[in-house]
């Protein structure tokens, strides 16, 4: 990790729950966020009320010269009042993530509906974030020659480059990461042709930029699928998972994810509490953001401070949003999850040499 040329340096906190708020009474935790065309920063929280049921928030962060310092909330965004983002016992609308796909002009939200069949990624899109539509679940194109539908499995952690990027067949695509996991309730699942290890990974799917420029839903049915990057090092040795939308920088794309380590009981989308999540990079290439040209083989950011270490689920730094601020400490900001209970902010660096 020695000569990747990007670090991530603590800054603060900018919001814990409210307790006297029913919606944030389990946490606040894993935001999208974005720059207002009118200039103000905005941050869209996951908030947990009583029985881990979630909704997603929007308010106002505090900038100060530059430096995010507090937020505001205001109202709820989003809540899981359809019936595929709830089931009879459970329900929200999780960890959301939000790109300005510059080619069609508008914001996209991922976000997790965790529905009658557990966690399936949708879509939410605004083209001034003051108004906004639901779109509903993401379909993921059938392939043969994967051998299974991934439409079939839960899947988290699904976020939009901002920009075009070269497409498997040569032409222009959008492309977005998730995070499929390999479980059926009750059932031995059949992995995809090729992958052997049975660990949720990152992967990459596309959608023809010609196609989205006719109509936009085609966000909805992405194809080419390919799995990105799996685990590798010891603090990712459970799973790994991307984190907020890729940044273009001079070596390609910074695209920072989470890795975990520890013991994981019974479903891997069930509440944990014996787990360890830290946050590492990667740089993916221009010309192909399948490749991964660098990666951390030690966390950039890992729990540490005792907001990291201790709350709803100890032991966690998730993170989930990047922005750009002005100012005299202006600059790359990501925010993240503590220990589902709190967010963090911290500074993206880049290294000296």
């Amino acid at each position: 990790m020695n000569d990747f040329p990007y670090r991530l340096e603590r800054v603060g906190i900018i919001m814990r729950p409210d307790l006297t708020d029913p919606h944030q009474v389990e946490g606040v935790l894993n935001p999208a966020a974005a720059v207002h065309p009118d200039g103000r920063v905005l941050m869209y929280p996951r908030l947990v009320a009583a029985g881990n049921r979630s909704r997603i928030g929007v308010g106002e962060v505090t900038i100060t010269d530059g430096l995010p310092t507090g937020f505001e909330l205001d109202d709820i965004l989003l809540a899981a009042d359809q019936g595929w983002e709830h089931g009879s016992d459970h329900g929200g609308v999780e960890d959301p993530r939000l790109t300005f796909i510059e080619p069609l002009g508008l914001w996209v939200m991922t976000y997790v509906a965790y529905g009658p069949l557990g966690p399936r990624p949708a879509l939410l899109v605004s083209r001034d974030l003051d108004s906004w539509e639901r779109w509903g679940p993401i379909q993921f194109v059938w392939e043969e020659s994967l051998g299974t539908d991934l439409n079939l499995f839960p899947n988290k952690d699904i976020v939009w480059f901002p920009k075009s990027v070269p497409g498997p067949d040569g032409r222009e695509c959008l492309a977005l990461v998730h995070r499929p996991m390999w479980e059926i309730e009750g059932q031995e699942p059949d992995l995809p042709t090729g992958i052997t290890d049975e660990r949720a990974a990152i992967w990459i799917s596309y959608v023809s930029l010609e196609d989205a420029l006719r109509d936009p839903r085609a966000l909805l049915r992405p194809w080419g699928h390919r799995q990105l990057a799996a685990s590798e090092y010891d603090w990712e040795v459970l799973k790994v998972g991307g984190g907020p939308p890729p940044v273009r920088v001079p070596e390609g794309w910074l695209f920072l994810h989470h890795g975990v380590s520890g013991t994981i009981a019974g479903s891997s989308f069930d509440q944990q509490k014996n787990v360890f999540y830290a946050a590492g990079a990667m740089i993916l290439s221009a010309d192909d953001p399948g490749v991964v040209l660098a990666r951390t083989s030690e966390p950039l950011l890992a729990p540490e401070t005792d907001e990291e270490r201790v709350g709803i689920v100890g032991n966690v730094v998730f993170p989930t949003a990047i922005v750009e601020t002005t100012g005299a400490q202006g600059g790359l900001y990501c925010f993240y999850g503590m220990a589902d209970e709190a967010i963090g902010v911290a500074r993206i660096v880049r290294s000296a040499g």
